[in-house]
């Protein structure tokens, strides 16, 4: 049977915990996660993975190694490509959509 995703109760169950995303859902070989950022995560990058952000709730910078940083409000999308040093940190408390290979590890290479 399918049963829809409620992102508000996935939001609360996630609130507080910053930098630990959960899964929400399997989609072929990529998994959507759900992560909460208040603060800074750390420099890392994803050597044979890119990686997609989407901001649900608030607002990110995404600092870039040898690239200009990049700023994300709710409702905006960027993709981060393989090889891509990054570190993400919130502007103000933050949601944020993951979607990675399911093998990804989500803190880095």
């Amino acid at each position: 049977m399918i049963f829809p995703i409620n992102l508000k109760d996935k939001m609360n169950e996630i609130k507080g915990k910053h930098c630990s995303p959960i899964d929400i859902a399997l989609v072929n070989n990529q998994v959507v996660r759900m992560s909460y950022i208040d603060g800074e995560f750390h420099w890392h990058k994803h050597t044979n993975q890119d990686e997609l952000f989407y901001i649900l709730k608030g607002k990110i910078l995404i600092q870039l190694k040898n690239q200009e940083n990049i700023t994300l409000s709710e409702g905006q999308i960027a993709v981060i490509p393989k090889g891509i040093e990054h570190c993400p940190v919130s502007i103000e408390p933050s949601y944020v959509i993951l979607f990675e290979p399911n093998t990804l590890k989500t803190k880095g290479d």
